[in-house]
Parts: structure tokens; C-alpha cells; sequence
């Protein structure tokens, strides 16, 4: 299992993520890899609060603000005002430490 952002953005030379991560952390690794549809599709469905947090970053970065404010109240948080990197790499941090 990795532990560290530089070890996730490491792992972007598979052809795939492993099965073992969680789901979380393969949504992530398929934005990384720019397929969108893969990594909303993993997070979608689910009701937990990082899925939230992925779900409304996923729709910031397509330009959708409207569903993405929607995603971030679900998830308790404000409209996150980082840069798409910044928050892409605390969302994989916070993943990586729960």
C-alpha cells in the first residue's frame, strides 16, 4: 500500500490501480490519468463524505460549478477555492491518512 502523494503520482505509470486500494484512492488514480467518467463513476452512488468531497471536485473540474456547490453542501464543506491541483492533492493526502 502506498503512503505518500509522491508514491501515488509514482503509481500513475500502471496501466491500471491496484485492486486492493479503495475506492477512493482509485477514483483519484483514473482523474490522474484524465478519464473523468472512470473516476466519477466509482464515486457516484456512494454517500460518504470523501465520496462527496470527490464527486464535487470532479464536477469543479469539468466546469460545472452549479452540481459541484451542491456536492461540497452534501459534503459539509464550502466551495473549495484552491487550484484543481491543490485540492486534488489534499483529497489523495486525506485519502491516503484514514
Amino acid at each position: 500500500m502506498i503512503s505518500t502523494y509522491q508514491e501515488f503520482k509514482d503509481s500513475l505509470q500502471l496501466q491500471q490501480p491496484p485492486s486492493s486500494w479503495s475506492v477512493h484512492l482509485r477514483s483519484l488514480w483514473f482523474d490522474a490519468k484524465n478519464n473523468w467518467h472512470a473516476s466519477h463513476d466509482l464515486v457516484d452512488q456512494l454517500t460518504d463524505t470523501i465520496s462527496k468531497q470527490i464527486h464535487a471536485y470532479l464536477h469543479r473540474k469539468e466546469g460545472d460549478d452549479w452540481n459541484a456547490g451542491y456536492w461540497y453542501r452534501q459534503a459539509g464543506k464550502p466551495f473549495c477555492k484552491l487550484t484543481l491541483d491543490e485540492e486534488f492533492q489534499l483529497l489523495v493526502e486525506d485519502v491516503l491518512s484514514n
